[in-house]
């Protein structure tokens, strides 16, 4: 943290998460956006009883799973972005929903 000094020269620490701004679009940056807010809901529909929402979790925890898969693979292949952009995305999971 940084200090600043305001007008009467008394120190004032600036907090550096204001600095940035919030990420107003998640799926950029989560690719299992959908997932964790699922089993959010299921947690509080279920008054947080955990084991009613086990299928949510194992379904948000395979999603991570695959896509850092995918990122590990492009990352090995030197394709950048590591993390496909949104368009890519559907496409690829398309594929792998296919291959199988």
């Amino acid at each position: 943290m940084s200090i600043q000094k305001d007008s009467d020269n008394v120190p004032e620490q600036v907090n550096p998460v204001k600095k940035h701004p919030l990420h107003r679009n998640q799926e950029l940056y989560n690719p299992c956006y959908k997932e964790h807010l699922l089993s959010l809901k299921c947690l509080d529909s279920n008054q947080k009883e955990r084991q009613a929402c086990e299928v949510y979790f194992k379904n948000y925890k395979n999603c991570k799973q695959f896509w850092a898969k995918v990122q590990s693979e492009r990352k090995s292949k030197g394709i950048k972005p590591y993390m496909p952009p949104l368009e890519e995305r559907k496409k690829i999971k398309a594929e792998f929903l296919n291959s199988r």
